[in-house]
Parts: C-alpha cells; sequence; structure tokens
C-alpha cells in the first residue's frame, strides 16, 4: 500500500518528452533509486532503462526518456534493479504540457486587437490560446481565452502603451487530468499599433520632458532673481558708501606724460594757463581799443561830451563825501582809465565816479 502513496510529478512535452520526478530525499532517504518504463502492452514487455537521471544532491530524483505511445508503465526499484519500490500505468495523452505558440501576430483595427499563432500539428480542439495584457497604469494583467490559435479583444486606449503575450492552454478534464499550459510567449510592447522595445520608453520620455522643462524653468527664474538682487546691491551701495573718484583718471596726464612727478607737471601746467591767459587777454584788449575809437568818433559828431575816469575805491574812501569831482581838464576825445576809477571828461571839465 506504501507504493501507491508515493507523489510523482509526470509531463509530457507536447507528446515528445517524458519527464517523471519523485521525492527522492523525502521517500528514499537512504537509498538511490533505479528507473524503468515501457511503452508495450499485453504480457511481453520490454523494460527499458532510464537514460537520463535528474539528480537531487547525487540522488536520482527523475528520469527523461522520448514519448513513443499513449499508454506508459513505470518502475521504480532499488539501486541493484532486484526489488520494485513502486508501479504504475498512465495515459501520457492526459499529461501533455503544449510548446509556446509559434509566429504570433497582432492586427489592430481602432480600439480592437486581434492576436492569432500558427495552428499545431497535433490536438488543435484540445487546446485554447490565452491572452493576457496590461497597460502601463493597470498593476495585474487582464485576460483573455478563446479557440486555438486566434483571440480579440476591444478597449484598448491609442494613447495607451499595452503589455501583452500569450500561451497555449490544454482542456481539463477533457484532454488533461492535469492543468498544463505552455511557457507564456515573449512578451512585447504596442501602443496604437505600434510595437515598442519597452512601455518603459514612453514613460522615461515623459519624464525626461518634464525634467528637462523643469531645469530650464528653475535656471530662468534663479538668473531673474540674481539680477533684480545686483541692481539693488549696485543701488545700495551707491547710496551708502559713494564711488571715490579715481585720481589716475582725473589728472590722466599727471601718470601717463609725467609717470606721477607733481613738480614737474605743475610746472608745465601754470606755464599752459599763463600761456592760455595771455591769449585769452589778447582779444579783450582789442576790444577795448575799437570801442574807444568808437567812442571818439561819436564825440566828434555830437561835440563836447563828459569824459570818465577811473579811481580805486581807496581814494574813494578817503573822501568818502566826494561822490563826484570837477576838474577843469584840457579838451580831449579820449577816455582814461586809472587803476579801476572812471572820469567822466567834457572840454573844460571832468566828473571822477
Amino acid at each position: 500500500g506504501w507504493k501507491d502513496a508515493i507523489s510523482t510529478t509526470i509531463i509530457n512535452f507536447n507528446n515528445e518528452k517524458m519527464q517523471i520526478t519523485w521525492a527522492a530525499r523525502e521517500v528514499f532517504p537512504n537509498e538511490n533509486v533505479s528507473f524503468s518504463y515501457t511503452f508495450d502492452e499485453g504480457k511481453y514487455k520490454v523494460w527499458k532503462t532510464c537514460p537520463t537521471y535528474l539528480l537531487d544532491q547525487d540522488y536520482n530524483s527523475g528520469c527523461l526518456f522520448k514519448t513513443e505511445g499513449p499508454t506508459l508503465a513505470i518502475s521504480i526499484r532499488n539501486s541493484n534493479g532486484s526489488e520494485e519500490l513502486f508501479s504504475k500505468r498512465l495515459k501520457s495523452d492526459f499529461y501533455i504540457k503544449p510548446n509556446p505558440p509559434e509566429n504570433v501576430t497582432f492586427f489592430w483595427k481602432a480600439d480592437t486587437v486581434t492576436v492569432s499563432c500558427n495552428k499545431p500539428k497535433r490536438a488543435v480542439k484540445c487546446l485554447r490560446l490565452e491572452l493576457q495584457y496590461k497597460s502601463k497604469f493597470d498593476k495585474d494583467w487582464q485576460s483573455r481565452t478563446s479557440k486555438c490559435c486566434s483571440v480579440g479583444e476591444q478597449g484598448f486606449d491609442p494613447r495607451k502603451c499595452y503589455s501583452f503575450r500569450v500561451r497555449l492552454k490544454r482542456l481539463v478534464p477533457y484532454c488533461n487530468v492535469v492543468n498544463y499550459s505552455s511557457d507564456w510567449e515573449a512578451e512585447t510592447f504596442w501602443m496604437n499599433g505600434t510595437l515598442l522595445d519597452s512601455c518603459d520608453d514612453d514613460i522615461k520620455s515623459q519624464s525626461n520632458t518634464v525634467i528637462f522643462l523643469s531645469c530650464l524653468l528653475a535656471v530662468l527664474l534663479m538668473i531673474l532673481i540674481l539680477l533684480i538682487l545686483l541692481c539693488k546691491c549696485q543701488r545700495l551701495q551707491k547710496s551708502v558708501m559713494p564711488a571715490v573718484p579715481d585720481p589716475k583718471y582725473i589728472f590722466a596726464d599727471l601718470f601717463n606724460d609725467h609717470n606721477g612727478n607733481f613738480q614737474e607737471w605743475i610746472h608745465k601746467t601754470d606755464h599752459a594757463m599763463v600761456q592760455t591767459k595771455i591769449e585769452y587777454e589778447e582779444p579783450e584788449l582789442i576790444i577795448e581799443a575799437e570801442s574807444q575809437q568808437e567812442d571818439e568818433r561819436k564825440s566828434d559828431k555830437q561835440g563836447p561830451q563828459e569824459k570818465i575816469f577811473s579811481f580805486s575805491r581807496a581814494d574813494e574812501n578817503n573822501d568818502p563825501k566826494a561822490d563826484q569831482i570837477a576838474c577843469p581838464m584840457p579838451t580831449s576825445n579820449t577816455i582814461a582809465s586809472f587803476a579801476g576809477f572812471q572820469i567822466l571828461m567834457n572840454d573844460d571839465m571832468y566828473v571822477m565816479l
């Protein structure tokens, strides 16, 4: 009775290879067992030893061999094969695990997606095509199953990126006693009918754009704030600490022409000022002479006129009451000036102001 209680796992890979495994360490802890199998029926069975053992810590824990028929008999014996420890008969067709779908294609039309694959060579009626998908905003996969070998689904948003994966399943219990499905086909990424390398690319591109615009805005804002602070600091500096003029620019000739020699610079500067003063006074003398000549002409025409002589205020202070002094003067049409006092003259007298 304990022989029938041994747990085994049986997988028929697409009806091409069989894999039988058992818990060697738990069931046979101190013995390295042997495995035999046969696909023959009737009294005359030809038992074959396992061609490829699966190991668990150097103990035989399984066997891999070729599928040769629908009926299988297995036997587990002790290490030398003299004692049978476990035996079982089974239908290999009830343990089939299909291969992943081949040549998977996606057809997009508006918000509808149709997925199809090539039909397997055997037992197509026992197979179902399962489609799973999710967008970048979904946490769990959405599933859709249909007959082999085409499945369709509606309601896809063209603005979203979707992940797709498909696999084949065996019907239970009509075709299999164990619910076996194929491995998932390679995951693909689609957006509005366009195949992408990854949905992360779409997220990264959007996030990179947002980050770039945010950084650009922050930099522009910082530049604006710095300019405002700079203008305010310059105004505050001018109001609190006025700029001291640099003598280098005021006395440029002192530093450039005379290398800072003040004596040489002041000597040449005084000489230039005297020259300028002389050049400036000469036109005044000419103008004064011309005005005197004009006055003489007028006096000749108008007859006797008063003449003006100028004296200094010092004489005025000696005789403050004498604002005007009349003195006989020889007839003359010229204007005399003495030390800043003006003398008004006519033919027989003059008046001092």
